[in-house]
């Protein structure tokens, strides 16, 4: 032992020429396989932890934001923790949590009040349910008016997110929020119009009240959202759709008998109108003849003063004259009789129903 611990370079030589023995291959080859494997399972456990870190990428949308969540909460204060369209990166779950919010797309909502249970595929088919006999809690929702009546109605509405953190971090569920308040405003507006409002004389009326109460609401609860527009559809109970067909019908009557009434009562006071403006012109016209005539009249007159003052006597008898001979241009006979010298009066006698001269004979004319 003593020649062993002076001459171990010796020793070794001698232990490293001697032969291979089949116990020392196998475990050569298999420790060589056990090196293998663990580069494949390193390449192996490399190539995963590249896939789940390539698997953080992700997009956003030209009308989106995004907000990363890191175990709950939000990377980044304020505007900083939104994210603008393009790409990003962050850890995959569960560490980070991607949130994206719709900005520019309009969110549409529907109300869970005041309307029947039907399902989506039936409301696109139109083979609606039948009602029952009377209405069935659970199944037929409605609203009550202002004068006790009972009306199915259900608003839809459209919205988009203006404040995005405070959309998705203010509330528990924003979206269930914004339902809530469209129900409120739902209810609450029914309340105040009456059956025969909601459903024929003032449906806009109705619909534009929703909207502002809803409105009202959403910026009570500073949800965060700007409206767009909300519809509003409202129909009669179902079990009472008869009578209401009914009463439709006799005011659709109604309305078409005014109408007609109305036309009849536009096409009299049109003629009498016309009628009158031919009157009134008729009339302006002959007045406006009148005085002219007047006018030249009085023309004339103002001409022939001068000349009667002159000589009154001598211009009385040239009127005369002048107008004796147009009254007696086709009188067959005329007769004239002037003043006597002697101012006396003088005698006319005519006779009237003579007999017409007769012809002479040839022989009374010898």
């Amino acid at each position: 032992m003593s020649d062993e611990h002076e001459h171990p370079h010796h020793a070794h030589e001698h232990f490293a020429l001697a032969p291979v023995t089949p116990d020392d291959a196998g475990s050569e080859a298999l420790a060589e396989a056990f090196h293998s494997s663990f580069a494949i399972v390193k390449f192996a456990m490399l190539l995963l932890v590249v896939v789940f870190l390539c698997s953080g990428f992700f997009t956003v949308g030209p009308s989106e934001k995004a907000i990363i969540l890191r175990f709950g909460e939000p990377v980044g204060e304020g505007q900083k923790a939104l994210l603008s369209p393009g790409w990003h990166w962050s850890f995959p779950y569960p560490i980070d949590e991607v949130v994206k919010i719709p900005i520019t797309e309009i969110q549409q909502i529907k109300s869970t009040i005041g309307w029947y249970v039907v399902t989506p595929e039936q409301e696109l088919s139109g083979n609606m349910p039948e009602p029952g006999a009377s209405l069935t809690p659970g199944v037929d929702g409605y609203v009550i008016s202002a004068d006790r009546n009972i009306v199915h109605t259900r608003a839809t509405l459209y919205y988009q997110v203006d404040a995005p953190i405070h959309y998705v971090f203010g509330f528990a569920s924003a979206s269930n929020t914004v339902q809530n308040a469209l129900n409120n405003a739902l209810l609450y507006t029914a309340a105040h119009f009456k059956v025969d409002d909601i459903l024929y004389n003032n449906r806009a009326g109705f619909q534009e009240a929703v909207l502002q109460h809803v409105t009202e609401l959403a910026d009570q609860e500073q949800l965060g959202i700007s409206i767009d527009h909300c519809d509003v559809d409202s129909i009669p109970p179902r079990q009472l759709k008869y009578f209401f067909d009914q009463v439709t019908a006799a005011r659709e009557n109604r309305n078409k008998v005014l109408y007609e009434a109305h036309s009849h009562e536009n096409q009299v006071t049109n003629n009498a109108t016309a009628q009158a403006f031919t009157i009134t012109n008729l009339a302006i016209s002959a007045r406006a003849r009148y005085v002219q005539s007047v006018e030249a009249d009085a023309k004339a007159f103002s001409a022939l003063l001068p000349n009667y003052r002159i000589n009154p006597s001598l211009f009385e008898q040239q009127q005369l004259v002048e107008v004796m001979g147009n009254v007696l241009t086709n009188v067959q006979d005329k007769f004239f009789l002037p003043e006597r010298l002697d101012g006396k009066t003088r005698e006319l006698r005519l006779l009237l129903n003579r007999e017409p001269p007769q012809q002479k004979t040839g022989a009374q004319m010898q």
